[in-house]
């Protein structure tokens, strides 16, 4: 059985070249993605089998696996093929994130391995290896900062070879289109506006619809968020303020105090006195 690594279990990410994840695993080349998102940095040529369908992968490529798939890696060295493994918990961050970790690279509906080019080797290497290996010796918040930069811009590159046409084709541009609108909009009027309905009206679309696409990208309904949204900014005033609570209240658009602490109450289990 596949042990994945204590770097892997303990931030959410992990990189390796083949040859030792092999070598760690007695010898042995099948693999598991489990419930891990995985780029192969192919650096020299290699055959693979993803859920018994092959696979010949050249050189210069990298190779895009979403979670709950098998892997076989042929009889290769395994020096040149770097492995870069994480959760979706340690990636995804933001609704663009999210759209992702979901888009065709890792969910493809015509094949599980999704391929494409990469033009320098050596800097792959430099890159993934070496570069950051100094930011794991110096610092892991910066060794997590940089994880997540160099995820994207592999990600970011291989979205240049999925076709416009696949692109338009896919809702979930659009969705993230609306929530991020729909983002800046509760920014600006969540002291004044604490309906879907506003916020599905200044977008032109149905409430119904509005949280279909809350749903879809952030994994939340679009009242949960407008809630989330007062409640972080209720703990944030009485925590670093010297508003009173009645104050604070009328400034978070509340028409009494008693309205306030109700709400508070009901979303937090307690009290804003009791969080002050």
């Amino acid at each position: 059985m596949y042990v994945i690594t204590d770097q892997l279990k303990n931030i959410g990410f992990s990189v390796n070249r083949l040859s030792d994840i092999v070598k760690r695993n007695n010898n042995k080349r099948e693999f598991s993605t489990l419930q891990y998102y995985c780029i192969y940095i192919i650096m020299e040529d290699t055959d693979v089998l993803v859920e018994n369908m092959p696979y010949s992968i050249k050189a210069g490529n990298i190779a895009f696996l979403g979670p709950e798939k098998q892997i076989v890696f042929g009889k290769v060295n395994g020096d040149k093929i770097i492995i870069v493994t994480f959760s979706s918990c340690f990636y995804d961050r933001s609704s663009k994130d999210s759209l992702f970790l979901n888009s065709q690279l890792f969910f493809n509906y015509d094949t599980d391995l999704f391929v494409a080019p990469f033009k320098n080797i050596e800097q792959m290497r430099v890159v993934f290896m070496e570069r950051m290996e100094l930011f794991r010796m110096k610092d892991e918040n910066l060794y997590v900062s940089a994880a997540h930069n160099a995820i994207e811009r592999l990600i970011l590159d291989a979205f240049l070879y999925i076709s416009n046409e696949e692109i338009k084709k896919n809702i979930r541009f659009d969705y993230l289109h609306y929530v991020n609108r729909f983002k800046v909009l509760l920014q600006r009027d969540y002291k004044t506006q604490k309906k879907v309905s506003y916020y599905a009206s200044e977008l032109n679309i149905t409430s119904r619809r509005l949280t279909e696409m809350t749903e879809y990208v952030l994994g939340k309904t679009a009242k949960s968020l407008i809630i989330e949204k007062v409640i972080i900014e209720c703990k944030k005033a009485l925590s670093f303020t010297n508003f009173t609570i009645s104050e604070i209240s009328y400034d978070l658009g509340f028409n009494d105090e008693g309205n306030f602490s109700n709400f508070i109450k009901k979303h937090t289990g307690k009290k804003p006195s009791e969080m002050k």
